[in-house]
């Protein structure tokens, strides 16, 4: 038996790595002399800088730059000198923001447009964004402040760029030779392909999870549809532009950013196709699976990419409504890891034996499955 574990992050808990190591662990338990290729992947949101970095020869670095609260604080990248990667996520991940100061139209994102001119500023010819994962709801407005553009009500008073503001937004002002910069080529990595604004936009679908409450999400999104009218209504309904609380928008419309489908593109870069084909199993994994993981999430697009007759199966720290979509998608059977009702603490703190013993279970029933069909 050959084994492919290409799991993503489980948000909060554990890295791809770490997720694929346990998987493996648990299924060694039942298949100890099975074949592993382990494979972690990231779709645009955390993981995604450690499953590219090692296949793209980049070195880990980092800068100091404006922080989510406004203080100053690092944010890690990697980079050759020529071609550079780093995530949203590095900057103001929802992982690292408290629950207490979860916030996302207050969260400033201006530290990634600094990130990007002094990376211009060195040479940086390409750069590759990951923008899944973020606590914040503001349209790119603090990036875009941090590239250095101004932004005005109707009074003409300055407007602190953050997603709050977006509806009082009347007028902006771009920077001052920032074409002269000559900015990086920009590849903006999108984990979902939801629209800007809508029913299916970045506040109504991710808002809550990020702090907003339901009671602003509507007003929310008319401010960043707002926002938009003004600045490139051709982005509002582009699929993957509401990615990262609309950062997918604007780092299109202010730094010239190409939006790519996180995972298709990260499974290219892997050579995916080349190493599935001689699997007999393909596993998976998140760490929520629901609704929004059909939206592109990297579940979902590793199984669009497995040949017939391979099948796939999902471990997943929890399902919620909509996963049992997934088996509309190529996902032959999913299982969450959650076994007894419990707090989310407790949930996240037992996460890598939770997640061992599923594999092993799983692993056992696949085991079972091959015993049966060959009587």
């Amino acid at each position: 038996m050959r084994f492919l574990i290409a799991p993503d992050s489980f948000k909060e808990s554990l890295s791809a790595l770490e997720a694929a190591q346990i998987i493996k662990r648990g299924f060694e338990k039942v298949f100890p002399h099975a074949d592993y290729e382990l494979l972690p992947v990231g779709d645009g949101g955390e993981g995604t800088v450690a499953a590219l970095s090692a296949n793209m020869g980049l070195t880990e670095m980092s800068k100091k730059v404006a922080g989510p609260f406004g203080s100053e604080v690092k944010i890690s990248y990697t980079s050759d000198g020529k071609t550079a990667l780093v995530e949203m996520a590095a900057l103001v991940g929802l992982q690292a923001i408290p629950k207490e100061k979860r916030a996302p139209l207050r969260l400033s994102t201006r530290g990634l447009g600094e990130l990007i001119r002094d990376l211009a500023e060195e040479g940086v010819e390409k750069l590759f964004i990951g923008v899944g994962g973020s606590g914040t709801n503001d349209g790119g407005i603090g990036m875009a402040e941090g590239l250095g553009y101004t932004f005005f009500d109707e009074a003409g008073d300055r407007l602190e760029a953050i997603g709050e503001n977006l509806g009082k937004v009347a007028s902006f002002q771009p920077p001052q030779g920032l074409a002269e910069l000559k900015l990086p080529e920009i590849t903006v990595i999108t984990d979902v392909a939801n629209p800007l604004c809508g029913e299916n936009g970045a506040a109504y679908i991710f808002g809550l999870q990020k702090g907003l409450a339901e009671s602003q999400m509507g007003e929310a999104d008319k401010a960043m549809h707002h926002f938009y009218s003004l600045v490139s209504p051709k982005i509002i309904d582009v699929p993957g532009s509401g990615a990262g609380g609309g950062m997918g928008a604007g780092l299109v419309a202010f730094a010239h950013g190409k939006l790519v489908s996180g995972i298709d593109y990260v499974l290219d870069l892997l050579a995916f196709d080349e190493k599935v084909v001689t699997a007999d199993v393909v596993i998976v994994g998140e760490g929520k699976m629901d609704g929004q993981s059909m939206e592109g999430k990297a579940p979902v697009g590793i199984a669009r990419r497995v040949p017939k007759g391979i099948p796939v199966v999902a471990i997943c720290g929890s399902t919620g409504a909509g996963s049992e979509q997934a088996v509309e998608y190529g996902i032959d059977a999913v299982f969450s890891t959650v076994n007894e009702p419990a707090d989310l603490q407790t949930v996240l703190a037992e996460a890598e034996t939770n997640l061992e013993r599923t594999a092993e279970n799983v692993a056992a029933l696949i085991k079972a499955v091959g015993k049966l069909s060959n009587q």
